[in-house]
C-alpha cells in the first residue's frame, strides 16, 4: 500500500525552523542562567537541608566546603553530624556525590557515583538512651500528622526502591570506620579499608577490631535491575560475630552467607521479592536452642516473599534444602483487622536416611549415627486468629513408607524392654543410680500397681494413652490457644510416651533442640512398635518423680502412706495422680494432722467424677476418698504449722522449696488445672496466727528447708 505524499510549503517550513531555533536559543539562556546560579542554589538547598535536619531531628549538621565538580557531581569536606546532647554520630573528611539527571527531573535522586576518604560513624548506646534516637524522634512527630494509610505492598516497594536508589553505579570508599560502643562492655569496630563498585561489581576489605579478623563483602550489584548477588566471608577464618553474641549470650559463626536478589515488582495487588539466601557452616549456641554447638553445614532458601496490603508471607513455591532433603515453608503473618498467624510446611517423600543426614550436627544427639531405610514424608497445618485463640487449628503427620531402623545410634531405643539403670538430675547434677527391674525391691510390675492409680494417673495425664501414637493433637492444639490467652507457656501437650521419652533418653535442660528430639524419639518408639503400651506405663510408673528425691511408684506409696502400690486405695491413687505435675512440693498440701487442706477436695470431686463417668470407679458424693488420705505419722513431723499459708501456683516445677507468704489458698480449680496466674501479693490473714512478720516467715522457711535435709538423710540411710 502506497502512503500519499504530504506537501508543505517552504514557508511552513521556514516558520518550523524558525520556532525551534527560538526554543532552543530559550532552553540555551535558561541552562546558562541555571547553570550560573548553580552554586547559589546547591547553598540555598543545603542550608534549607540543615535547617530541616535541625528541627525535625535536633541533629546539628555542620558542612565545611559545598561546590560542583562536574555537571552533577558535588563535592564536600569537613562534614559532621551531631545528635542534640549526644556523642557525634558521623564525621567525614571528603565525600564526593553525583546523581542521574533524568531520574533527578521526575524528582528520584538516584546516585551514579560516590567517592568517600576518611569517614567515621560512631554508634553510642548507653542505658536507654543512644545517638540514633532521632529516627524515632521523627517517627513520634509524624505520628501527629494525619497521613493517608499506605498498604503494605507499596511500603515495600517504596522502602526497597530508596534502598537501591542510593546504590551508586560507581563507589570508592577508603578508610570508614563504623564503631558500636554499648555501655562500655561491647566494644566493635569495622573499619572499610577500602570499597568499591566497578560497572557493578563490589570488592571490598574490613578490618574487624582492627586485627582480630579481616572480612569481604564481594558481589554483582545492578541496582537498576534490582539484582545483587553478594557474599560474605572472612580470610581464613570464619566469620564471627561478637556483638550479637555479647548481647544474646550466644555463638555465632559462619564460613560464608550468600545473599542474592533476583527481582522486585508488582503482582496483582501484592509486591513480589524473589531471592535467594544460603549459607555454609553455621555455627550456634545458644542455651535456649541445645547445650551444645549446632552445626549446619550447608543451608539455602529460594524464596518467594509476598507483601500484601495488611500481611506479609512466605509463598509455597518456596524450597529449603539442607543437604539433599527439601522442605516447602509457608508462612503468613496478617496484622489487621486481626493479628493471624499461619505456619504450612510440607517435604515431598523422600529418602529417610537423607532426612536424618540432613538434621545439623549436635541437635539430636542420641540418634547420631541411627540407620534407617525407606521413605518418609511431612505435613503440618498451624492457623491461629488471635480474636480466636479457641479456635486455633493444627495438624502435623509424619508419614513413613517402608520404614525400617538398621542399626541404633549413640543411644538404643529399645533398652526399656530390659532392666537398665536409670539416674534422674537435679539442676544438671544426678541425684542416684536406680535400677529398673526386679533386682530393685521398689519396683513394682504393672500388674501390682492398683488400678485406683492407674486409671487416677492415666485420665488426668494421658486419657487416651493405649490409643494414640504418641501424641495428641487435640491437647497440643488447646495448649497452643491457653499459652497464646496467657501470653506464657503455662500448659504443654506431652503425653506419657513423651514424659518417658524425656526422663530416660534425655537432659533434663529446657531447650528447643531436646523437645525436638524428645519428639522425634517417641515417633520412632511409638510408629515401629519399639515398645509396647504396656511396658511404657510401667517403665513411666517406676520412673516418675513423686517428690523429694523420691522417684516410682514403689518409693512414693512407702514414702508417704507406708502402703505398697497394690494396697492403695482410691483417695490415696487421687492424690498421687495430682502431685506428678509439681512433685516436690506434696507435703505442702498436707495439714499438720496429716489429712488433706480442704482446697485439694475440689481436684479429688473433678478427678473422680471424670472416672466415674467412664467407669472406672464408682460415684461417690463425699469426694471419692478425699477424707481418708492419711500422711504416715513418720513424715507429720516435717510439716508446716497450719497457720502458714502457701499458694503452690507460685512454684515452679524445679524449685527445691515454695516460698512462704501469707495468702489466700482459694483459687479456683480452673487456675490450679490450667495455670491462673499468680497472685504475688501478700494478703492480710484472717487471724492473729497468720499475721507473720517477715523475720517470722524466713525463719520458717529455715527450719521447713532443714526438715528436708534431714528426710533425705533419712531416705539415704533406708537406701
Amino acid at each position: 500500500m502506497q502512503l500519499p505524499k504530504i506537501n508543505i510549503s517552504k514557508k511552513h517550513l521556514r516558520i518550523g525552523a524558525l520556532a525551534l531555533g527560538i526554543l532552543t536559543i530559550l532552553l540555551i539562556i535558561i541552562g546558562s542562567v541555571a547553570y550560573s546560579k548553580r552554586e547559589a542554589l546547591l547553598q540555598k538547598m543545603i542550608a534549607k537541608a540543615i535547617l530541616k535536619a535541625n528541627k525535625a531531628y535536633d541533629l546539628d549538621v555542620k558542612i565545611g566546603k559545598t561546590g560542583f565538580n562536574g555537571l552533577n557531581t558535588v563535592h564536600m569536606t569537613n562534614i559532621s553530624v551531631v545528635p542534640k546532647e549526644r556523642d557525634t554520630l558521623a564525621i567525614i573528611s571528603d565525600m564526593t556525590i553525583g546523581v542521574k539527571l533524568w531520574p533527578l527531573i521526575f524528582g528520584d535522586v538516584k546516585l551514579s557515583e560516590m567517592n568517600l576518604k576518611d569517614g567515621k560513624i560512631n554508634l553510642v548506646f548507653k542505658d536507654s538512651l543512644s545517638n540514633i534516637d532521632f529516627i524515632l524522634k521523627r517517627k513520634q512527630k509524624d505520628s501527629t500528622e494525619k497521613k493517608p494509610k499506605l498498604a503494605l505492598s507499596d511500603i515495600a516497594n517504596n522502602l526497597l526502591n530508596q534502598i537501591l536508589y542510593k546504590v551508586p553505579d560507581d563507589m570508592e570508599i577508603k578508610n570508614l570506620l563504623l564503631t558500636v560502643n554499648d555501655n562500655d562492655t561491647s566494644k566493635l569496630s569495622f573499619m572499610t579499608s577500602t570499597a568499591t563498585i566497578v560497572s557493578g561489581v563490589l570488592q571490598s576489605t574490613i578490618l574487624v577490631n582492627k586485627t582480630e579478623a579481616t572480612w569481604h563483602v564481594n558481589g554483582e550489584v545492578k541496582a537498576g535491575s534490582k539484582h545483587f548477588d553478594v557474599m560474605v566471608f572472612a580470610d581464613n577464618k570464619k566469620v564471627e560475630l561478637p556483638y550479637l553474641n555479647n548481647k544474646l549470650h550466644a555463638k555465632i559463626s559462619f564460613d560464608t552467607i550468600r545473599t542474592i536478589l533476583k527481582g522486585a515488582d508488582y503482582k496483582g495487588e501484592d509486591y513480589r521479592i524473589e531471592g535467594s539466601w544460603s549459607v555454609r557452616n553455621l555455627l550456634i549456641n545458644h542455651a535456649k536452642i541445645a547445650a551444645n554447638d549446632i552445626i549446619v553445614p550447608e543451608a539455602r532458601i529460594d524464596a518467594d516473599l509476598l507483601v500484601g496490603s495488611n500481611y506479609v508471607a512466605l509463598d509455597s513455591t518456596s524450597t529449603v534444602y539442607l543437604k539433599k532433603a527439601e522442605i516447602h515453608p509457608y508462612l503468613k503473618y496478617t496484622l489487621s483487622p486481626n493479628k493471624i498467624y499461619e505456619v504450612k510446611l510440607k517435604t515431598p517423600e523422600q529418602d529417610a536416611q537423607e532426612i536424618l543426614n540432613a538434621f545439623p550436627q549436635g541437635l539430636f544427639e542420641s540418634l547420631e549415627g541411627l540407620k534407617v531405610s525407606g521413605k518418609i514424608k511431612y505435613a503440618l497445618n498451624f492457623y491461629l486468629d488471635s480474636s480466636e485463640p479457641d479456635s486455633v487449628k493444627f495438624d502435623s503427620g509424619l508419614t513413613p513408607s517402608n520404614f525400617k531402623i538398621l542399626k541404633w545410634g549413640k543411644v538404643n531405643l529399645q533398652k526399656i524392654n530390659d532392666p537398665f539403670v536409670y539416674t534422674p538430675y537435679e539442676y544438671g547434677k544426678p541425684m542416684r543410680d536406680i535400677m529398673i527391674g526386679p533386682s530393685n525391691p521398689n519396683y513394682t510390675p504393672l500388674s501390682q500397681v492398683s488400678s485406683n492409680f492407674k486409671n487416677a494417673i492415666l485420665t488426668s495425664e494421658d486419657p487416651s494413652f493405649f490409643s494414640h501414637k504418641g501424641f495428641v493433637q487435640e491437647s497440643i492444639r488447646k495448649s497452643f490457644a491457653v499459652n497464646f490467652k496467657e501470653k506464657k507457656f503455662v500448659r504443654g501437650g506431652s503425653t506419657i510416651s513423651m514424659q518417658l521419652v524425656k526422663n530416660v533418653f534425655l537432659s533434663r535442660k529446657k531447650t528447643l533442640a531436646r523437645k525436638a528430639e524428645e519428639i522425634l524419639i517417641v515417633w520412632l518408639i511409638e510408629n515401629n512398635r519399639l515398645v509396647s503400651k504396656n511396658r511404657i506405663l510401667e517403665v513411666y510408673f517406676n520412673i516418675i518423680e513423686m517428690g523429694q528425691n523420691v522417684y516410682g511408684i514403689g518409693e512414693a506409696t512407702r514414702h508417704y502412706f507406708g502402703k505398697s502400690p497394690s494396697e492403695l486405695n482410691i483417695g490415696e491413687g487421687i492424690f498421687l495422680a495430682n502431685i506428678v505435675p509439681r512433685p516436690k512440693i506434696a507435703l505442702f498440701k498436707f495439714r499438720s494432722d496429716g489429712g488433706l487442706k480442704d482446697y485439694m477436695y475440689n481436684y479429688f470431686q473433678y478427678i473422680g467424677n471424670i472416672m466415674a463417668r467412664r467407669g472406672l470407679t464408682p460415684s461417690d458424693t463425699s469426694g471419692y476418698g478425699f477424707y481418708n488420705v492419711r500422711l504416715r505419722d513418720g513424715l507429720r513431723q516435717y510439716l508446716l504449722p497450719d497457720t502458714t499459708l502457701i499458694d503452690t501456683n507460685a512454684f515452679d516445677d524445679d524449685d527445691p522449696l515454695p516460698a512462704i507468704e501469707t495468702q489466700d489458698e482459694s483459687k479456683t480449680l480452673f487456675d490450679r488445672l490450667f495455670g491462673g496466674k499468680k497472685d504475688t501479693v501478700a494478703r492480710p490473714a484472717t487471724t492473729v496466727d497468720t499475721l507473720k512478720s517477715n523475720k517470722q516467715l524466713r525463719q520458717e522457711k529455715r527450719e521447713q528447708r532443714s526438715r528436708e535435709k534431714e528426710l533425705e538423710k533419712q531416705k539415704i540411710g533406708n537406701g
